[in-house]
């Protein structure tokens, strides 16, 4: 922030009553109040004007110099670094951002205002907090003296209108194909699972999957912080996870959150994020008759995210590992990955059926791979391909009259044995 905003800023504030509920006309008419008296000593513009108006504006009531951040529909994630420091991402480059925050002080009114929009406390008995902000991004943010160089905040941006299935396959995340054979699934009931690494898309993945759920179901959407819209579930309830208060009572873990959806006459559960022991609860919920749960989970591959479940389940009970991969053979039916490539584009890097337990360790069947063509420029072409092995758990698509499109009756490889473990 320049210094003559600053001073500006100062002159708004000195007046204002703070602890006192102030109308948003209220505060624009002290703005225009003091840029009127100031701007007839520095002869100020009307174009000046008006952005100092808004700067200042936004300093009281928005997020201050990143609201035109905010504002700019290519930046997909902003990262406070320290007062000073910030980053943008767009198109998938990291970028400087051009201004910085007049005091670490500020920056930290301006996070006490994220995380009191949501009921949440952060200080420095507890440095760390996930929020939301009025417009669905995603926040996070860490205080001193957990973070070094002072308040971080890094916030995951999402588009205004939810990603469709129609885009993704425009933007060559996925094969019409494969995205027709995924929407089968969804609709007979299978349980979902999506993996990726962080910034792969799991999120929008999951929603735009949901687009397939039919209208007469009825579902319970369970998050830390809620940011998925699921645009096409008429009969839906969404719930979200509260921490501790300052005595530490008072919390709603996603654990508690699953065990009263069951109660909740729910047809599916959708639970954002695994990330801990709620994994038990919701393998546990998938293997109760709520067909067509889905979730999403971090890990490098699908492998990875099945030893992932294993390891979060045990946080939760002490249970023989057998028995652990049973549950998660018979929860879970599918297990969709994501990927970012070398040219920053989000790809479905594999849809993979889990078949059973065998020699002591899940089994998945790759039923589309991600091939790589090679590069037209800076670009890798490649696209999501059909396996030679057919799905073999048809229970739920015989029960529901599904079909699976472009699914020959008995594909090459398609008996058990040949079906490989990946």
């Amino acid at each position: 922030m320049d210094t003559f905003r600053k001073y500006l800023y100062d002159q708004v504030v000195h007046d204002l009553d703070l602890t006192e509920e102030i109308s948003d006309e209220t505060l624009y008419r002290k703005i225009d109040e003091v840029l009127f008296a100031e701007g007839k000593k520095n002869r100020l513009g009307g174009r000046a004007r008006l952005k100092y108006r808004e700067a200042i504006f936004a300093a009281l009531r928005r997020l201050d110099i990143l609201s035109i951040a905010m504002d700019d529909p290519s930046v997909t994630e902003v990262m406070v670094n320290s007062a000073e420091r910030i980053y943008v991402e767009k198109g998938g480059g990291l970028e400087p951002y051009p201004d910085s925050f007049t005091t670490p002080e500020k920056l930290l009114d301006v996070i006490q205002q994220i995380a009191a929009a949501v009921n949440r406390r952060i200080n420095e008995a507890s440095p760390m907090v996930d929020a939301r902000l009025f417009d669905g991004s995603r926040v996070n943010v860490v205080l001193p003296p957990v973070a070094l160089d002072g308040p971080a905040v890094t916030i995951r941006r999402f588009p205004k209108e939810p990603v469709s299935m129609e885009q993704l396959i425009r933007w060559g995340s996925l094969t019409e194909e494969a995205a027709e054979f995924l929407k089968v699934l969804v609709q007979c009931g299978y349980n979902i699972f999506i993996s990726g690494g962080t910034g792969t898309g799991k999120t929008t993945f999951l929603g735009a999957l949901a687009e397939f759920i039919p209208d007469t179901e009825r579902v319970i959407t369970i998050e830390d912080s809620a940011e998925l819209r699921l645009r096409n579930v008429k009969n839906i309830v969404r719930l979200e996870s509260r921490p501790a208060n300052l005595e530490g009572q008072y919390e709603v873990t996603i654990r508690d959150l699953i065990r009263n959806a069951l109660r909740m006459r729910p047809d599916r559960i959708i639970v954002g994020e695994i990330r801990s022991a709620e994994a038990l609860d919701m393998l546990q919920a998938m293997n109760t008759g709520h067909d067509g749960s889905i979730s999403t989970g971090h890990a490098n591959s699908a492998r990875d995210m099945l030893s992932r479940i294993e390891t979060m389940v045990l946080m939760g009970m002490d249970l023989p590992l057998p028995a652990i991969r049973s549950q998660i053979a018979s929860g879970l039916d599918i297990l969709v990955h994501l990927g970012r490539l070398r040219d920053r584009s989000r790809r479905v890097m594999g849809i993979y059926e889990v078949t059973g337990v065998k020699r002591d360790k899940v089994e998945i069947c790759p039923l589309y791979e991600f091939r790589e063509e090679g590069m037209d420029g800076d670009q890798v072409r490649g696209s999501l391909q059909r396996s030679s092995f057919r799905l073999r758990n048809t229970e739920k698509l015989l029960a529901r009259g599904g079909r699976l499109p472009g699914i020959p009756d008995e594909p090459e490889g398609a008996h058990e044995d040949a079906a490989p473990s990946v």
